[in-house]
This record gives structure tokens, sequence and C-alpha cells, in this order.
């Protein structure tokens, strides 16, 4: 894309972009430190509070499906502006309370809520670049909404320190509010109306599900994703309801794998110069399985141990974050017209995929990190799979020929 005000304007838009999908990326992990200290405050074994982020994210992948059509019908604005209020409804149910199930239905408002971003943060991208410079973008925001989980958990460990763990939830309120309103005074639609898609949702849906390359890089991202979630929502159990730890260093812990995604996803950005997507992606699957079977081992005997949660957490972080710019990029370019259905369906279905997943860990055992590294492994195998399943497919919308 050319250098032009034009342009200048485009990457200023994805700034918001990144800003508002940050609102949904704290709310995933901003209460991690302070699992002890919640599960005490409604009386709940701490592994219960691993539903807090199923009970999150499953809604925020569901909605994704509605907005991203929705968003082709009527434009990105409006979608970003109910789907914020939404968010903030969630977010005063979650702050008022008086139990834990009702704790779980503000979590999934919070989720129905920044759904938007979800999908939003994929197809604005497609609205304003192409080829090369889509994937650099989705590069750029990769790297910046790594930045809100890096900065959630130690900031909601810090909050929880000095106040109580409630003081996170008021911090996402006031969070939620200016950025809506922020949203609201700055956000430019990218889709003008000439480019709109009055067809219905179930022809768009099969329109971009026909594709069978689209298909492999949507269960590689599921997979992906599911591994992180499950890991989040595990690791905090290990840390802080297995080892003891207080809750600040469990958030300066929980943290220390994130810097994996961001140098992933710059690596993304400078590899896909040298060397042909499907190679980068079979490259960052290696990294999932290798951190995998980091925290596997341990497991095996039983133990639970911080170097290999964290240095396996940074491995399979590393390969996500290189795997994500590149397999969503490969997946959305061939549908320029359809570009927030492609966006909604891959993360409504990451996102989904990842709740199912943290869900089921809920039920597991997490008295070692064994379980946590065995689902790791298993959807890294997937991962696996669904490459070669892409490789095979003789349909040739890839990023290589779309460049």
């Amino acid at each position: 894309m050319e250098h032009s005000p034009y342009a200048n304007k485009m990457a200023r838009l994805l700034v918001l972009v990144v800003v508002m999908a940050a609102v949904g990326q704290m709310t995933q992990t901003m209460y991690v430190p302070s699992i002890a200290d919640m599960a005490s405050h409604f009386s709940v074994p701490a592994t219960y509070l691993q539903a807090v982020m199923a009970a999150y994210l499953i809604p925020y992948g569901l909605s994704q499906f509605v907005y991203g059509p929705l968003s082709d019908r009527i434009g990105r604005r409006p979608v970003v502006l109910i789907g914020m209020s939404i968010f903030i409804v969630g977010s005063i149910v979650s702050l008022t309370a008086p139990n834990f199930e009702l704790f779980l239905v503000g979590s999934f408002i919070q989720g129905m809520g920044t759904g938007c971003s979800g999908a939003m943060a994929r197809t604005v991208t497609r609205d304003c670049f192409e080829g090369p410079m889509l994937h650099k973008a989705n590069s750029m925001v990769s790297m910046g909404v790594i930045f809100s989980p890096l900065l959630a958990p130690v900031l909601g460990g810090l909050l929880t320190s000095w106040f109580d763990w409630t003081a996170t939830y008021q911090f996402l309120l006031i969070m939620g509010i200016v950025v809506t309103v922020v949203m609201y005074l700055f956000f430019m639609e990218t889709l003008p109306e000439e480019r709109r898609q009055p067809e219905k949702v179930l022809t768009s849906y099969r329109y971009v599900l026909g594709n069978p390359r689209y298909q492999g890089y949507l269960l590689c991202l599921i997979a992906t994703f599911a591994g992180i979630a499950v890991y989040e929502a595990a690791v905090g159990v290990l840390l802080g309801g297995v080892l003891k730890l207080d809750s600040a260093t469990v958030s300066w812990l929980f943290v220390m794998p994130l810097p994996g995604y961001f140098l992933g996803s710059w690596l993304s950005g400078y590899l896909i110069k040298y060397m042909p997507c499907s190679r980068m992606l079979f490259i960052s699957s290696i990294a999932l399985v290798l951190g995998s079977v980091v925290i596997i081992v341990p497991g095996m005997a039983g133990q639970v141990t911080v170097g290999t949660l964290i240095g396996g957490g940074f491995l399979y972080f590393l390969g996500a974050g290189v795997l994500f710019p590149a397999a969503t990029t490969a997946a959305i370019s061939p549908f320029p017209n359809h570009a927030g259905t492609a966006g909604a369906v891959l993360g409504g279905a990451q996102n989904l995929g990842a709740g199912v997943a943290a869900m089921a860990a809920s039920f597991m055992a997490m008295d070692n990190q064994f379980n946590l590294g065995a689902i790791m492994a298993v959807v890294s195998t997937l991962t696996v799979v669904s490459l070669l399943w892409v490789r095979n497919q003789k349909d040739t919308s890839d990023l290589e020929v779309a460049l």
C-alpha cells in the first residue's frame, strides 16, 4: 500500500482497533492474579475460577459470528459501538454480582460485547491493506495487542494488592467507557456503502467456508489458540493454588511467556520476506510441539516446576506469535468483499474453541502440570495435521499466490 494521507489515516485507524481489542484481551487475563482472593470471596474452590475464562471466551467467540456478517451489511463503526456498550453492561454486572453464578453471567455479557473487537481487529486490516502489507498489518496488530495481556495480569496483581480483587473490574469498567467514547469520536468507517453485502448471512458463510484451504487455516488457528487459553486458565491455578505463590509473584510469572508471542509476531513480519508462508507455518508448529513437551515431561512425574511452566509457555507462545499473523493473512486474503464474515469465522471459532477447551480443563485435576501439557500436546498435533491438510489442497488461494 502506498504511503499517502489515506494510508496514514488507515494506520491511525489500526491503532484505534488495537486499543479496542486490548479491552477484550485485558478482560481475559486481568483477573488471574486474583484467583485466590476471588475464590475466597465467592466461597468456591480455586479451580472453579477457570470457568470465568470459559464463560468469557465462549460468548466472545459466538458473538463474532453475528458481528462479522452484520458489519458486512451495515458497516464496521455501528458494530463497534454496539459491542462496546454491551461490554460496559457486563462489567457492571460482574462488579456488582452477589454470588459466583451471577459473576459468571457478567463475564458472559462482557465476552458477548468484546466479540466485536475480535471480529473487527481482523476485518479492518483486510479493509485497509492487501498482499504483503496485509501480512505486515496483521503482525503489527498481533504485536500491539500482546501488550495488553502483558500489562493486564501485572496491573491486576497490583490493584488486588493495593485494594482488593474488585478494583480490577472497576478498572475494566472505566476503560470500557473511555474506549467507547474514543471510538465514537475518532473511529471512521472503513467499509464504503458500495462494498457492503446485502446477501443472506448463510450465503456469505457458505462462500467463505467452502474454501478448503480456509478450512485448514481455521482449524490450525482454533487448535493453537485453544492451547493458549488452557495455558492461561491453568497456569494461575498451578502457581497460586498448587505452589501457593502470592498474587504479585503469580502476576509477574504469568506474563513471562508472553514476550515470546511478541517476538514471534515480529519474526512473522520479518520472515515473510525470505520464505514462503507454508514453511514459516511449519517452523512455528515445531515451537508449539516443543513447548508442549517441556510442560508435559515434569507432569509425568507429578511435578509442578516454575521453570518448565514458564519455559514451555514461552516456546509455545513464540510459535503462536509466528503462526497467527501468517495463518490469518493467508485465510482472509481471498475474501476482500467478505472480510467481515471471514474475520468473524476466524475470531469466533478460535475463541469458541478456546472457551470450550478452557471449560473442559476446569473439570480436570490441576494438582500437577501433566493435564495442561497433555492438552497442549494434543492441540499442537492438531495444528500440524491441519497444516498438512492445507498443503494437500489444490486450491491456490494461499498467501504466496495472493502476493
